[in-house]
């Protein structure tokens, strides 16, 4: 423990040396290596309100605020979930929402040791001058809403930049690239200022035909932008964290690869684009069933060949989600049963940070498909 808040001290005064730094960047740097832990990561539970209406609509639930402060709280109440995650997202009416016993949800999780995040974009609007690219919105007033949800409990943010690759149109351009980048930049260095660790999450979409070798390609470019905009702006990279797709083929295209290529290529792809300062990288699950997730993941950490000088671990939504919600079925009879198939997809994934999850949690429906084209939430 001395040793570490040694460790800790010195992070700080170097990054001191370097120019600005912000204020809580102690806390900051703290957060985000404990959000990295040995066996936990990070549960995604920032649905809107209009991506949540689809989830309970596949179960023939009610998307009333009374059903979703239902369904959160199954999540949040789960038994020993604090053993395998250490940081949950939540949309920003799940932040004010309580227990039954009217305990505020971020007093509840941090009861159980597990750090609350909060979603702080406000959507995608198209590019002009593009081909149907996007930028993220929600810069307008960030700092107010980050210095409240601090004040609310919040510690860490997310904010998902989206890009596409599409061989045909040149996508991702460098207007798309670079503005993404500078957006992320932004609202990066803003969520320091208030005490919130960021989430950089420029997402490549799978949709396309595309190979693994151009994915790795375009995934490497991007990061590139990224990270040069985060030096722009006077981030603290040791307190962020990225959140990247892993690096796969495109969903239609006609050459598959196995979790071995997919785990070596993502590996060596961040080895070339993300500096070893970043403390933690949280894999989005980018529409891959729940197995798939789990595997790929543990595939990248059984790698040992080369080093890999960041925490990888998960930020998962649906790949941590679809079973528990389809278990539940918005039956108050089932939420006990519900708490076990989220604990153990949980846990399996826990086991994949450590590279040393053997398979077969969940059974067939683990393994069903969660692609969802030009994904948005």
């Amino acid at each position: 423990e001395m040793l570490r808040s040694l460790v800790l001290v010195g992070l700080v005064a170097t990054v001191a040396g370097a120019g600005w730094t912000p204020k809580h960047a102690a806390e900051l740097i703290k957060t985000a290596k404990a959000i990295g832990a040995p066996g936990k990561g990070i549960l995604a539970a920032d649905e809107s309100t209009g991506t949540i209406a689809k989830r309970f609509a596949s179960i023939n639930v009610e998307n009333s605020e009374a059903n979703r402060q239902k369904y959160r709280q199954l999540l949040f109440k789960t038994p020993k979930i604090e053993e395998h995650i250490s940081g949950v997202i939540m949309y920003e009416e799940t932040l004010y929402q309580k227990s039954d016993e009217g305990t505020p949800f971020p007093d509840l999780l941090k009861s159980k040791g597990v750090i609350t995040g909060i979603k702080v974009d406000t959507g995608v609007v198209e590019l002009p001058g593009t081909h149907g690219e996007t930028s993220t919105t929600g810069l307008d007033g960030l700092a107010k809403r980050c210095a409240k949800y601090y004040e609310a409990g919040a510690r860490f943010a997310k904010w998902r930049a989206v890009l596409k690759i599409d061989e045909k149109t040149g996508c991702p351009s460098t207007l798309s690239m670079q503005e993404n980048a500078w957006g992320l930049a932004r609202y990066a260095a803003i969520c320091q200022s208030e005490g919130l660790v960021p989430i950089v999450e420029p997402e490549i979409l799978m949709d396309g035909p595309h190979s693994i070798e151009h994915c790795a390609k375009v995934t490497e470019e991007v990061l590139s932008y990224v990270y040069k905009a985060l030096a722009d702006n006077h981030v603290l990279l040791e307190g962020t964290m990225l959140k990247p797709n892993m690096v796969c083929p495109g969903s239609e295209s006609s050459k598959a690869c196995t979790t071995a290529e997919m785990a070596f290529h993502t590996v060596m792809t961040l080895r070339k684009a993300v500096p070893p300062a970043v403390p933690t990288i949280c894999f989005l699950s980018g529409g891959q069933s729940e197995e798939e997730a789990t595997l790929n993941l543990n595939a990248m950490n059984a790698i040992t060949a080369v080093s890999k000088p960041w925490s990888l671990t998960f930020s998962y939504g649906r790949a941590l989600q679809a079973s528990c919600l389809k278990a539940w079925a918005g039956k108050d009879e089932n939420i006990e049963k519900a708490k076990q198939v989220l604990l153990e997809r949980a846990k399996a994934n826990g086991e994949a940070t450590l590279g040393k999850y053997a398979g077969g949690a969940g059974g067939a429906d683990a393994a069903q498909k969660l692609f969802v084209k030009n994904y948005s939430y």
